[in-house]
């Protein structure tokens, strides 16, 4: 931790301070723009009751923008992630009349994240 100068006579010394630590952001996006961003509270873990109460707050959104009303279909492209595919937020995609696409277990073509499509023809 130091740095040495040959025109300094003493060396500098900088704090070491501890880092923020790692931070968990979920986004959902579509085909124009990001639509939602949220960054999950310290030492909390994602569950399927966090990611439905995401959903909800999805569902607001898209309404929003696109015109108070989904008028065709919402898509996901989910990942294989347990809370992606738990039974409760399986439940809650078809409450909220989202639909999911397969994802292949293991394709390296697709990124790991969620994709959401609103669609307005």
């Amino acid at each position: 931790m130091e740095w040495r100068h040959s025109g300094l006579p003493h060396p500098k010394k900088f704090q070491v301070q501890k880092s923020a630590g790692k931070v968990l952001a979920l986004i959902f996006w579509d085909q124009d723009s990001i639509l939602l961003i949220d960054y999950l509270p310290k030492s909390q873990t994602i569950n399927t009751e966090y990611y439905s109460y995401l959903l909800v707050q999805l569902k607001d959104i898209l309404k929003e923008k696109c015109c108070r009303t989904v008028t065709k279909v919402v898509l996901f492209l989910h990942d294989n992630a347990l809370t992606h595919w738990a039974l409760a937020t399986q439940k809650k995609l078809a409450y909220l009349v989202f639909q999911f696409l397969d994802h292949p277990p293991y394709s390296p073509d697709l990124a790991l994240s969620e994709y959401t499509t609103c669609s307005l023809d």
